[in-house]
């Protein structure tokens, strides 16, 4: 029996190894990738309506930050976030609905990308389990999407075919509970879900709760169980929305969204456990508008973060003590439109493309590696309704 359940458990170690090199080979990291290529591919998910049609496809080419659109990568509905496989030859995205096919829940599309084109060719899609996903990620090793459900309140982990497709969810967790803003606040609002350098913890901010939820992640089985202890809050009606690790594993960064403010975390990688050790602010002194956070982003060398205001429609920039992690306020860069729901980091860290949901524009800023601060290029395109950015270097 124990030799059974032993060299069981070796066959999937073995498996997954296996997969993982497989992984690696075919698509490298994207900042070695990156590194060796001109040019990037910029995938845009998107709220659809009147003029958004689904995902839509740039080009970004990094010897002089010039931007241009490819148009449409494909039609589907609500694509409000997207994730790119480390194999670089498929992409998930949400379907940020609350019914699908008439099942209460919203749903996770795969699709393939054409290699020469850049399209996106449907794969199938799954429920999500919850209603409203809203933020989506796929595992290091490339088995497994992980969806969290603003509306539904919930996550849920579902296993990719070898061929790409999505298997039904093999993990559900529905958060339960609520903090002291009735309006924003009275049910949980699971809103990003990351998963950590090491591949075993998944890392939930709930707006709903004020919590950072914990959980340990099984990529060969795709299970989802909660860490001991199980979350870290924050200030009780901050809203955490979403969250980003240092890449020094050492910390990690969550922007509330009804609080303005980010959160500096200090991280035991090993036990999964988060530490906050410091709130700033993500407005100047003197505002007295109506503003709220969307996202949060470590430079890729670690000096520094970046997070946006919707309502001031700003990057706040912030460098990063090597020592604590702990952030100082660097400047607050205007995005030249409205309402900048999200903003991409390229993967070498030479550009930050501000993506601004109501004017229907994408900014392109070049950043002092130096300093962190953005100067805007002048170079935009044209987007309807922008609300997510993930880069992967163009095929050569």
């Amino acid at each position: 029996m124990r030799q059974s359940l032993f060299r069981s458990s070796l066959a999937r170690l073995l498996a997954l190894a296996l997969f993982s090199v497989a992984t690696l080979l075919a698509g490298g990291t994207q900042m070695d990738a990156a590194s060796k290529t001109k040019k990037l591919w910029v995938y845009v998910g998107t709220y659809t309506g009147d003029e958004s049609k689904g995902i839509y496809l740039l080009e970004l080419d990094l010897a002089d930050g010039s931007l241009k659109s490819l148009g449409v990568a494909a039609e589907t509905k609500n694509p409000s976030f997207v994730a790119i496989h480390p194999n670089q030859r498929l992409l998930y995205s949400v379907s940020e609905v609350s019914d699908l096919d008439g099942v209460k829940t919203g749903g996770v599309a795969g699709f393939s990308i054409d290699q020469k084109t850049g399209k996106l060719t449907l794969l199938n899609r799954q429920p999500s389990g919850g209603g409203g996903p809203c933020h989506l990620v796929v595992d290091q090793t490339g088995r497994n999407v992980l969806v969290a459900n603003y509306g539904g309140g919930s996550v849920s982990a579902l296993p990719i075919q070898e061929d790409g497709r999505l298997k039904k969810a093999s993990a559900f967790i529905q958060h339960r509970g609520s903090s002291v803003d009735p309006r924003r606040q009275g049910e949980p609002h699971a809103h990003s879900i990351n998963i950590d350098g090491d591949n075993r913890f998944a890392v939930v901010a709930d707006l709903g709760l004020d919590k950072v939820l914990v959980y340990k992640f099984d990529p060969a089985k795709g299970t989802l169980t909660p860490n001991t202890p199980p979350s870290a809050a924050v200030k009780p009606g901050a809203g955490p929305r979403h969250f980003a690790f240092h890449p020094n594993g050492r910390n990690a960064y969550v922007i509330n969204e009804i609080g303005n403010t980010v959160t500096t975390f200090r991280y035991d990688g090993e036990k999964g456990i988060l530490d906050p050790i410091q709130s700033i602010s993500t407005l100047p002194a003197d505002f007295e508008g109506t503003s709220h956070t969307a996202e949060v982003q470590v430079h890729p060398s670690g000096k520094f973060v970046y997070g946006s205001n919707r309502g001031h429609d700003s990057i706040a920039v912030y460098s990063v003590n090597p020592e604590t992690g702990k952030l100082t306020l660097v400047e607050i860069e205007p995005t030249g439109g409205e309402t900048p729901r999200n903003f991409g980091l390229d993967p070498t860290g030479q550009y930050l493309l501000a993506a601004n949901q109501s004017t229907g524009d994408v900014f392109v800023f070049s950043i002092d590696q130096k300093t962190g601060e953005l100067k805007a290029t002048g170079a935009k395109v044209d987007v309807p309704a922008p609300v997510c950015l993930k880069f992967m270097p163009k095929p050569e």
